[in-house]
């Protein structure tokens, strides 16, 4: 049964369509993981099914008396009272209850104005069923192992995420639609939220998110948002990673037959008007149809190109750690941490938020005090990524931020020009002006890589590197990473990644302790103590299709021609053959480059005369055949 089906949406903010004729059905009880590149439009296109958007066109429609309920992206720094916040997904019942506690507490006080108000406030509950809603909000919090009591500002982004899913939660959605719900969160954070959405059998689920491993475990069926289209693939990540690249095989072939296509016609209509006047009747406009169609065509957007600077080697010895030390508040953060850190080793940091795998790094890199030893090994030359993202400045554009204020970086030893460089990160030469402060969360993990990446280091720090970062960045971050010579300490919640990164696991137990495992987040789950294609409708064939419906005409008997139409149809030759020959000549002249360092201001003047020329000639052509096919009474 469907519950959201989507017809034909399009929607778009002056640039390309975020959703270009996009169609999509969401049946009961699916679990849906929308995917796609950053700024594709995956939000946006929760916002339309929420109804805080509209489409430009097409239909949003969802099955009558369902209910709808968003888990948002951001996780917000109000305070308040847990139970009052997540009451407020109620709406009205929610607001009289609040009203008729804080009339109860006065009352109690002496204020007998508030106690004449508990009269009129109970029985509005009663008409609203609120006295129910204070037993649903106990009933979930206790599901979700949340204090009622507790200030919504003391808690963990973890704990806050709880809260806000329990809001969320509160009224019994049929439909839940979650943005990116792992951000931010600890691991132990993202398993329980695994297995709480897999206990809500009736649950239909439409979320987005990055976190491979919590795809895979909860998606039913991934659908992706690529150039404006909705495509579906059945089962998990892995499924889909499988007939995606059967689906990207099939476009290139198909792509190579119509830029193949293309260029036959186009060099077909250089060739003059005498070797065209053979040519099939239909050819002309075929052509068009062509040209028309290659410049609606969205191509999928291009890899970031990451790589190291090379640095050299450092020292065997890394870091020497003996009995490491740091309280906060009198309270022990890190307890007596001893090891040993060798040149190639890359170790992933894994604890539940707060429990000091950032401060840990610190003391280690010297940063902050703390009581024990270590000792640095040689040659050291550090890359530190920070997850606040603290080394950027918000005023200044992409380009100051990462090449502080020249036009050239230095890449192994080769000049490039820093349009050239940010370009590798996906930045067009305009976006690379753009400051800092107006990028998506994304982009601004791009640029604090992309001036990363340009600093020479044999030992690189990222602290949650993968956060707001797509599928497919990610991916070639974890090449970039496997193949460093260096020395990696990571922290990530991102349990794939760690898999397909690091080599050892610090584990922290949030009481001062840290163990050490060999491999990664599975490998430390094995060891732990106490366990138990889309096909597409091909251009060519359509443009072809066209052609050969033109040529299939039974021919007619000749009709006589005005004068005025006759006197067109004999002068056209000579008007193509004169176009052709001033567009042979601005060609030649053009082709050296020599003319734009001489006289720029006419060598693009000539430039633009080219594509009237052949505009010009497409037109003529079209004329030609629709005045011969008259002649012919077709």
């Amino acid at each position: 049964m469907a519950y959201i089906t989507l017809r034909d949406v399009q929607l778009a903010f002056g640039g390309p369509a975020l959703l270009d004729g996009a169609n999509f059905v969401l049946e009961r009880g699916e679990r849906v993981c929308l995917i796609g590149r950053n700024g594709e439009g995956k939000s946006t296109l929760l916002k339309l099914i929420e109804g805080s958007l509209l489409p430009d066109r097409g239909e949003v429609s969802i099955q009558n008396g369902l209910t709808v309920s968003m888990l948002a992206q951001d996780v917000p720094m109000d305070s308040g009272k847990v139970a009052d916040i997540v009451a407020d997904g109620a709406g009205e019942a929610a607001t009289v209850l609040k009203e008729y506690h804080e009339a109860s507490d006065a009352c109690v006080l002496g204020n007998m104005e508030a106690c004449d108000r508990m009269g009129h406030l109970q029985h509005k509950l009663d008409q609203l069923d609120g006295w129910a809603l204070e037993n649903k909000v106990n009933t979930i919090l206790g599901k979700m192992g949340l204090d009622p009591n507790a200030d919504l500002a003391d808690l963990s982004g973890g704990r806050k995420r709880r809260v806000l899913l329990a809001r969320a939660l509160l009224t019994q959605p049929d439909i839940l639609l979650l943005d990116e719900p792992t951000n931010h969160l600890d691991v132990e954070s993202i398993e329980w939220l695994e297995k709480f959405l897999l206990e809500q059998n009736n649950l239909t689920l439409l979320f987005i998110s990055h976190d491979r491993s919590f795809v895979d475990r909860l998606a039913t069926r991934i659908v992706e948002l690529d150039r404006g289209i909705l495509r579906s693939y059945e089962g998990n990540y892995s499924r889909y990673l499988d007939l995606k690249a059967q689906q990207l095989e099939a476009e290139e072939k198909q792509n190579a037959l119509f830029e193949k296509k293309l260029a036959e016609e186009e060099a077909w209509i250089r060739q003059g008007i005498k070797a065209r006047r053979t040519r099939n009747e239909g050819r002309v406009r075929a052509l068009k149809t062509l040209r028309e169609e290659s410049k609606a065509r969205r191509f999928q957007q291009g890899k970031v190109n990451m790589g190291v600077q090379d640095a050299q080697r450092s020292g065997k010895l890394v870091f020497d750690i003996e009995h490491l030390s740091v309280s906060y508040d009198a309270q022990p953060l890190i307890h007596d941490f001893s090891a040993v850190v060798l040149r190639g080793d890359r170790i992933g940091l894994v604890g539940d938020n707060g429990v000091g795998k950032t401060t840990l790094i610190k003391a280690i890199l010297g940063d902050i005090a703390h009581e024990g030893t270590v000792k640095t090994g040689t040659q050291l030359e550090v890359a530190y990524f920070d997850q606040l993202r603290n080394q950027l400045d918000l005023e200044k554009s992409v380009m100051a931020n990462v090449s502080e204020g020249s036009d050239f970086v230095d890449v192994n030893g080769q000049r490039r020009h820093i349009y050239s460089y940010l370009q590798d990160f996906l930045f067009s030469p305009e976006r690379s002006r753009t400051p800092v402060k107006a990028l998506s969360g994304g982009e601004r993990n791009r640029v604090l890589l992309a001036k990363l990446l340009l600093k020479p280091s044999n030992l690189i720090v990222m602290d949650e590197p993968t956060n707001d970062l797509d599928m497919v960045t990610l991916e070639l971050l974890e090449e970039m990473l496997a193949d460093y010579k260096g020395t990696l300490l990571l922290i990530s919640h991102d349990r794939a990644f760690m898999d397909n990164v690091v080599t050892s696991t610090w584990v922290f137990d949030g009481k001062g302790g840290i163990e050490e495992y060999v491999g990664g987040y599975q490998d430390y789950l094995l060891q732990r103590p106490n366990q138990t294609v889309v096909d597409q409708k091909s251009e060519v064939k359509k443009a072809q299709a066209k052609a050969e419906a033109a040529n299939s005409v039974a021919p007619a008997k000749k009709v006589k021609l005005s004068y005025k139409d006759q006197r067109e149809l004999e002068q056209l030759p000579a008007e193509m053959e004169k176009l052709e020959t001033e567009q042979a000549d601005l060609s030649n002249k053009l082709a050296d480059g020599s003319w734009f360092i001489k006289d720029a201001a006419a060598a693009t003047q000539a430039s633009q005369r080219l594509a009237e020329i052949e505009e010009l000639l497409l037109e003529k052509l079209e004329r030609w055949d629709e005045l011969e096919n008259l002649s012919k009474g077709i």
